[in-house]
Protein backbone atom coordinates (compact mmCIF):
# COMPACT_ATOMS: atom_id res chain seq x y z
CA UNK A 1 0.00 0.00 0.00
CA UNK A 2 1.35 3.41 -0.94
CA UNK A 3 1.93 5.97 1.80
CA UNK A 4 0.42 8.49 -0.60
CA UNK A 5 -2.99 6.83 -0.18
CA UNK A 6 -2.74 7.05 3.60
CA UNK A 7 -1.87 10.74 3.37
CA UNK A 8 -4.85 11.30 1.07
CA UNK A 9 -7.15 9.41 3.44
CA UNK A 10 -6.04 11.42 6.49
CA UNK A 11 -6.72 14.68 4.64
CA UNK A 12 -10.25 13.61 3.64
CA UNK A 13 -10.96 12.17 7.10
CA UNK A 14 -9.88 15.40 8.81
CA UNK A 15 -11.62 17.76 6.38
CA UNK A 16 -14.70 15.56 5.86
CA UNK A 17 -14.99 17.28 2.50
CA UNK A 18 -13.37 16.03 -0.70
CA UNK A 19 -13.07 19.51 -2.19
CA UNK A 20 -11.25 20.98 0.81
CA UNK A 21 -9.07 17.88 1.12
CA UNK A 22 -8.09 18.13 -2.56
CA UNK A 23 -7.19 21.79 -2.09
CA UNK A 24 -5.14 20.94 0.98
CA UNK A 25 -3.30 18.22 -0.97
CA UNK A 26 -2.92 20.48 -4.03
CA UNK A 27 -4.55 17.94 -6.36
CA UNK A 28 -7.82 17.72 -8.30
CA UNK A 29 -10.91 16.34 -6.59
CA UNK A 30 -11.58 13.59 -9.17
CA UNK A 31 -8.28 11.71 -8.68
CA UNK A 32 -8.68 12.08 -4.92
CA UNK A 33 -12.15 10.48 -5.01
CA UNK A 34 -10.81 7.72 -7.26
CA UNK A 35 -7.88 7.12 -4.89
CA UNK A 36 -10.25 6.73 -1.92
CA UNK A 37 -12.37 4.21 -3.83
CA UNK A 38 -9.19 2.29 -4.68
CA UNK A 39 -8.14 2.35 -1.04
CA UNK A 40 -11.51 0.98 0.09
CA UNK A 41 -11.21 -1.73 -2.57
CA UNK A 42 -7.72 -2.70 -1.34
CA UNK A 43 -8.90 -2.88 2.25
CA UNK A 44 -12.20 -4.54 1.48
CA UNK A 45 -14.05 -2.18 3.84
CA UNK A 46 -16.08 1.01 3.51
CA UNK A 47 -14.25 3.96 5.05
CA UNK A 48 -16.74 6.71 4.22
CA UNK A 49 -20.50 6.94 4.60
CA UNK A 50 -21.71 8.44 1.36
CA UNK A 51 -25.41 7.96 2.03
CA UNK A 52 -25.93 11.67 2.76
CA UNK A 53 -24.66 14.91 1.26
CA UNK A 54 -22.15 15.14 4.11
CA UNK A 55 -18.99 13.05 4.13
CA UNK A 56 -18.74 10.98 7.30
CA UNK A 57 -16.37 8.28 8.47
CA UNK A 58 -17.69 4.81 9.14
CA UNK A 59 -16.55 3.08 12.32
CA UNK A 60 -13.93 1.25 10.23
CA UNK A 61 -12.83 4.63 8.87
CA UNK A 62 -12.45 6.07 12.38
CA UNK A 63 -10.29 3.13 13.46
CA UNK A 64 -8.25 3.34 10.26
CA UNK A 65 -7.66 7.09 10.82
CA UNK A 66 -6.07 6.44 14.23
CA UNK A 67 -3.76 3.83 12.73
CA UNK A 68 -2.88 6.02 9.74
CA UNK A 69 -1.83 8.85 12.02
CA UNK A 70 0.32 6.41 13.93
CA UNK A 71 1.94 5.17 10.70
CA UNK A 72 2.58 8.76 9.58
CA UNK A 73 4.18 9.61 12.92
CA UNK A 74 6.37 6.50 12.68
CA UNK A 75 7.47 7.38 9.14
CA UNK A 76 8.24 10.97 10.18
CA UNK A 77 10.23 9.60 13.12
CA UNK A 78 12.19 7.32 10.79
CA UNK A 79 13.04 10.23 8.50
CA UNK A 80 14.19 12.38 11.42
CA UNK A 81 16.27 9.52 12.82
CA UNK A 82 17.97 8.95 9.46
CA UNK A 83 18.78 12.66 9.15
CA UNK A 84 20.06 12.74 12.73
CA UNK A 85 22.29 9.73 12.06
CA UNK A 86 23.69 11.48 8.98
CA UNK A 87 24.56 14.46 11.20
CA UNK A 88 26.53 12.26 13.58
CA UNK A 89 23.93 11.47 16.27
CA UNK A 90 24.11 7.87 17.52
CA UNK A 91 20.72 7.67 19.18
CA UNK A 92 17.73 9.74 20.23
CA UNK A 93 15.26 10.24 23.05
CA UNK A 94 11.79 11.74 22.67
CA UNK A 95 10.87 13.57 25.87
CA UNK A 96 7.67 15.37 26.84
CA UNK A 97 7.12 17.96 29.56
CA UNK A 98 4.03 19.84 30.75
CA UNK A 99 3.56 23.50 31.60
CA UNK A 100 3.48 23.38 35.42
CA UNK A 101 6.83 21.66 35.92
CA UNK A 102 9.89 23.32 37.43
CA UNK A 103 11.39 24.25 34.06
CA UNK A 104 14.81 25.25 35.47
CA UNK A 105 15.22 21.66 36.68
CA UNK A 106 14.35 20.34 33.23
CA UNK A 107 16.77 22.79 31.60
CA UNK A 108 19.59 21.70 33.93
CA UNK A 109 18.87 18.03 33.20
CA UNK A 110 18.86 18.58 29.43
CA UNK A 111 22.06 20.65 29.57
CA UNK A 112 23.84 17.94 31.54
CA UNK A 113 22.64 15.27 29.10
CA UNK A 114 23.93 17.29 26.14
CA UNK A 115 27.26 17.72 27.89
CA UNK A 116 27.59 14.05 28.86
CA UNK A 117 26.36 12.61 25.55
CA UNK A 118 26.63 15.13 22.71
CA UNK A 119 26.07 12.30 20.22
CA UNK A 120 22.57 11.64 21.69
CA UNK A 121 19.80 13.66 20.04
CA UNK A 122 17.11 14.72 22.52
CA UNK A 123 13.82 16.01 21.17
CA UNK A 124 11.56 17.85 23.62
CA UNK A 125 7.81 18.33 23.25
CA UNK A 126 5.33 20.18 25.46
CA UNK A 127 2.34 17.88 25.92
CA UNK A 128 -0.45 17.58 28.50
CA UNK A 129 -0.37 14.61 30.85
CA UNK A 130 -3.17 12.68 29.10
CA UNK A 131 -1.50 13.01 25.70
CA UNK A 132 1.83 11.92 27.15
CA UNK A 133 0.19 8.69 28.31
CA UNK A 134 -1.28 8.01 24.86
CA UNK A 135 1.98 8.71 23.04
CA UNK A 136 4.01 6.59 25.46
CA UNK A 137 1.56 3.74 25.00
CA UNK A 138 1.82 4.07 21.19
CA UNK A 139 5.65 4.20 21.31
CA UNK A 140 5.71 7.79 20.02
CA UNK A 141 7.50 9.03 23.18
CA UNK A 142 10.27 7.58 25.30
CA UNK A 143 9.93 9.63 28.49
CA UNK A 144 7.37 12.01 29.94
CA UNK A 145 7.51 14.36 32.91
CA UNK A 146 4.33 15.26 34.80
CA UNK A 147 2.94 16.01 38.25
CA UNK A 148 0.79 12.87 38.36
CA UNK A 149 1.57 9.19 38.78
CA UNK A 150 -1.89 8.03 37.66
CA UNK A 151 -0.64 5.86 34.79
CA UNK A 152 -2.42 2.88 33.25
CA UNK A 153 -1.23 -0.64 32.45
CA UNK A 154 2.02 -0.90 30.58
CA UNK A 155 3.46 2.35 31.96
CA UNK A 156 5.39 3.23 35.10
CA UNK A 157 5.74 6.52 36.98
CA UNK A 158 8.92 7.07 39.00
CA UNK A 159 9.35 10.06 41.35
CA UNK A 160 12.46 12.03 40.37
CA UNK A 161 12.33 15.21 42.46
CA UNK A 162 10.12 17.38 44.66
CA UNK A 163 9.52 21.12 44.79
CA UNK A 164 7.96 23.15 47.60
CA UNK A 165 4.46 24.46 46.94
CA UNK A 166 4.17 28.26 47.00
CA UNK A 167 1.26 30.68 47.21
CA UNK A 168 0.54 32.86 44.15
CA UNK A 169 -1.34 36.10 44.89
CA UNK A 170 -2.14 39.38 43.11
CA UNK A 171 0.44 42.15 43.56
CA UNK A 172 -1.86 43.85 46.08
CA UNK A 173 -3.17 41.30 48.54
CA UNK A 174 -3.44 40.95 52.34
CA UNK A 175 -1.31 37.79 52.32
CA UNK A 176 1.70 39.85 51.20
CA UNK A 177 1.93 41.06 54.79
CA UNK A 178 3.44 37.64 55.53
CA UNK A 179 7.02 36.84 54.53
CA UNK A 180 5.97 33.21 54.80
CA UNK A 181 2.26 32.50 54.51
CA UNK A 182 0.57 30.10 56.97
CA UNK A 183 -1.47 27.63 54.94
CA UNK A 184 -4.49 28.15 57.20
CA UNK A 185 -4.42 31.89 56.39
CA UNK A 186 -4.14 31.24 52.64
CA UNK A 187 -7.15 28.93 52.69
CA UNK A 188 -9.36 31.75 53.99
CA UNK A 189 -9.29 33.23 50.47
CA UNK A 190 -10.97 32.07 47.23
CA UNK A 191 -8.89 29.59 45.24
CA UNK A 192 -8.13 29.15 41.54
CA UNK A 193 -6.95 25.57 41.05
CA UNK A 194 -5.98 23.35 38.13
CA UNK A 195 -8.86 21.36 36.67
CA UNK A 196 -8.72 17.61 37.45
CA UNK A 197 -8.12 17.02 33.72
CA UNK A 198 -5.50 19.78 33.45
CA UNK A 199 -2.38 19.43 31.36
CA UNK A 200 0.13 18.72 34.13
CA UNK A 201 -1.97 16.33 36.21
CA UNK A 202 -1.15 18.40 39.33
CA UNK A 203 -4.68 18.76 40.73
CA UNK A 204 -4.85 15.55 42.75
CA UNK A 205 -1.52 16.32 44.46
CA UNK A 206 -2.42 19.92 45.31
CA UNK A 207 -5.94 19.09 46.47
CA UNK A 208 -4.66 16.30 48.74
CA UNK A 209 -2.11 18.66 50.30
CA UNK A 210 -4.67 21.40 50.88
CA UNK A 211 -7.31 19.07 52.28
CA UNK A 212 -4.82 17.82 54.87
CA UNK A 213 -5.09 21.29 56.43
CA UNK A 214 -8.67 20.45 57.46
CA UNK A 215 -10.11 23.72 56.12
CA UNK A 216 -12.94 23.71 53.55
CA UNK A 217 -11.67 24.95 50.17
CA UNK A 218 -13.29 28.08 48.68
CA UNK A 219 -12.94 27.10 45.02
CA UNK A 220 -13.97 29.84 42.60
CA UNK A 221 -12.56 28.50 39.32
CA UNK A 222 -10.78 25.55 37.73
CA UNK A 223 -8.33 26.10 34.89
CA UNK A 224 -6.55 23.92 32.35
CA UNK A 225 -3.10 25.53 32.41
CA UNK A 226 -0.72 27.41 34.65
CA UNK A 227 -0.93 30.46 32.38
CA UNK A 228 -4.70 30.77 32.78
CA UNK A 229 -4.41 30.32 36.54
CA UNK A 230 -1.89 33.16 36.77
CA UNK A 231 -4.09 35.39 34.63
CA UNK A 232 -7.09 34.87 36.93
CA UNK A 233 -4.96 35.35 40.04
CA UNK A 234 -3.48 38.54 38.58
CA UNK A 235 -7.03 39.77 37.86
CA UNK A 236 -8.02 39.22 41.49
CA UNK A 237 -10.32 36.22 41.10
CA UNK A 238 -8.50 34.35 43.87
CA UNK A 239 -5.13 32.95 44.88
CA UNK A 240 -3.35 29.89 43.51
CA UNK A 241 -0.67 27.37 44.35
CA UNK A 242 2.24 26.39 42.13
CA UNK A 243 5.97 25.66 41.97
CA UNK A 244 7.73 28.98 42.54
CA UNK A 245 10.68 28.39 40.19
CA UNK A 246 8.32 27.80 37.26
CA UNK A 247 6.22 30.90 37.98
CA UNK A 248 9.35 33.03 38.33
CA UNK A 249 10.47 32.14 34.79
CA UNK A 250 7.32 33.84 33.44
CA UNK A 251 8.24 37.22 35.04
CA UNK A 252 4.67 38.47 35.39
CA UNK A 253 4.24 41.90 37.01
CA UNK A 254 0.63 41.24 38.06
CA UNK A 255 1.38 38.50 40.60
CA UNK A 256 3.59 37.86 43.64
CA UNK A 257 4.95 34.63 45.10
CA UNK A 258 5.21 33.75 48.77
CA UNK A 259 6.56 30.54 50.36
CA UNK A 260 4.36 28.69 52.80
CA UNK A 261 5.29 28.90 56.48
CA UNK A 262 6.78 26.03 58.45
CA UNK A 263 7.60 22.81 56.65
CA UNK A 264 5.96 23.52 53.29
CA UNK A 265 4.13 20.79 51.38
CA UNK A 266 5.90 19.61 48.25
CA UNK A 267 4.85 18.54 44.76
CA UNK A 268 6.43 15.43 43.27
CA UNK A 269 7.50 15.34 39.64
CA UNK A 270 7.27 11.92 38.01
CA UNK A 271 9.20 10.42 35.12
CA UNK A 272 6.83 8.39 32.95
CA UNK A 273 7.93 5.56 30.66
CA UNK A 274 6.84 2.24 29.25
CA UNK A 275 7.19 -0.76 31.51
CA UNK A 276 10.14 -3.01 30.70
CA UNK A 277 13.89 -2.75 30.30
CA UNK A 278 14.79 0.77 29.05
CA UNK A 279 17.41 1.35 26.37
CA UNK A 280 20.93 2.23 27.45
CA UNK A 281 20.55 5.95 26.56
CA UNK A 282 17.27 6.03 28.48
CA UNK A 283 18.88 4.34 31.50
CA UNK A 284 21.58 6.99 31.61
CA UNK A 285 19.05 9.80 31.24
CA UNK A 286 16.92 8.38 34.07
CA UNK A 287 20.01 8.11 36.28
CA UNK A 288 20.75 11.79 35.63
CA UNK A 289 17.15 12.75 36.45
CA UNK A 290 17.17 10.81 39.69
CA UNK A 291 20.67 12.01 40.52
CA UNK A 292 19.43 15.59 40.34
CA UNK A 293 16.50 15.09 42.70
CA UNK A 294 18.47 16.51 45.62
CA UNK A 295 19.96 19.40 43.65
CA UNK A 296 17.64 22.31 44.24
CA UNK A 297 17.43 24.82 41.38
CA UNK A 298 17.90 28.11 43.15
Amino acid sequence: MELRLLRYFVAVAEELHFGRAAERLNIEQSPLSRAMRNLESQLGVQLFDRSTRLTRLTWAGQVFLVECRRVQATVEQAVKSAKAAAQGYQGHLRIAICDSLAQPRIATLLARSREDEPELEIRVFELPFAQQLKMLHNDLLDIGFALSNAVHDGLVAEPVWTDPLSVIVPTRHPLLAHVQVPLAEALKFPLVLCHPESGSGCRHQIQALLQDAGTPLKLVDEVTSLGVMLTLVGAGYGIGFAIASQVQTLQRPDISIRPLAGSPPVLSTYLLRRRGEPSEPMKRFIERAKGGRDRACR
